[in-house]
């Protein structure tokens, strides 16, 4: 089974990929700033220190790797939209030249296959409603969504026949970040059962597991059965009412829900690309099933819900 290195494997998106590889029986080399704890992941992983500094050398990190996922991102902690700061310049440098040296070291090093872990937040701004494809157009409207599509073209540049390249484009992703760290819908979760009024919200969701299988299914497949680059990642479109329909079902807790978001105005995403090569995302159970894990954390901490006619 090949060796894989994972940029960014002590992350959130990346813990999952690491993981996930493990159990399908990849010998997996996290890259990151810090050595992951020895409970990080359920199996043993080397460590090699990577960074996006565009400067340094990092070959040796590549010795004996065929596969390279890239999942590192330098940004402000919980902000990756407007993640830049103050400083746009440094932050086009790190995240922007250094994936591309990066990609430049791996293709050097002999690394046969290299995933670049991309964003929605390329497609920006499209009608109400139109489906987002591989081939709708480009327009990012934040610094991150321009740089995660630079990085796509630069990569896509640097494929050749020995060097097999691929980007995916991921939505939201959800799921336990292990730990004991807050989960993305914490402050909702918690505005909910404390009867605080949440507004309404759609957007299109995947599991980091999800994200990871799609990772190693475009890692193990054939490149006669690449149908192109670059691949969509989303598997459910969801507003917060529906999520916490799933809350109010598990809680019993009965403050009032958000109104629904208009779903039929938001961009949906196309998967069908991932699809074909047999990518079967776990769709409103799995999103069940991990909310019921989420909540279940908590439940000797505090109340569960706050009876808003008690307030």
């Amino acid at each position: 089974m090949s060796r894989v290195l994972v940029s960014g494997g002590t992350g959130f998106v990346g813990r999952f990929i690491v993981e996930h590889l493990l159990q399908a029986g990849y010998e997996v080399v996290v890259g990151g700033r810090t050595r992951p704890a020895g409970t990080f992941v359920g199996g043993p992983v080397d460590f090699v220190p990577l960074s996006l500094d565009p400067t340094s050398d990092r070959s040796a990190a590549f010795a004996n790797v065929q596969c390279f996922v890239h999942a590192a991102f330098q940004h402000i902690p919980g902000r990756y939209r407007g993640g830049e700061g103050d400083d746009p310049e440094g932050f086009r440098r790190t995240n922007l030249d250094g994936s591309v040296r990066l990609f430049e070291t791996a293709r050097e090093q002999g690394v046969e296959r290299c995933i670049f872990l991309s964003s929605r937040a390329v497609y920006g701004a499209h009608p109400a409603g139109a489906v987002l494809t591989e081939g709708s157009a480009c327009h990012p409207a934040s610094l991150y969504g321009t740089l995660k599509l630079e990085a796509e073209r630069q990569l896509e540049l640097l494929s050749t026949n020995d060097f097999k390249t691929a980007s995916l484009r991921v939505t939201g992703v959800y799921g336990d970040p292990g730990n004991g760290a807050s989960h993305k819908w914490q402050a909702l979760f918690d505005d909910y059962l404390q009867g605080r009024p949440v507004a309404p919200r759609a957007g299109t969701e995947v599991h980091g597991d999800d994200v990871a299988a799609a990772a190693r299914l475009v890692l193990e497949a054939e490149a006669r059965r690449l149908p192109a680059s670059v691949f969509n990642v989303s598997d459910i479109l969801v507003d917060s009412r529906i999520i916490l329909e799933i809350v109010r079902e598990i809680t019993g807790c009965t403050n009032d829900l958000p109104e629904p978001a208009a779903l039929a105005d938001f961009n949906a995403m196309d998967c069908d690309r991932l699809r074909a090569l047999g990518w079967t995302p776990g769709g409103l159970p799995r999103l069940r099933e991990t909310i019921e894990k989420l909540l279940g954390r908590g439940r000797s901490t505090e109340p569960f819900c706050v009876d808003q006619g008690l307030l």
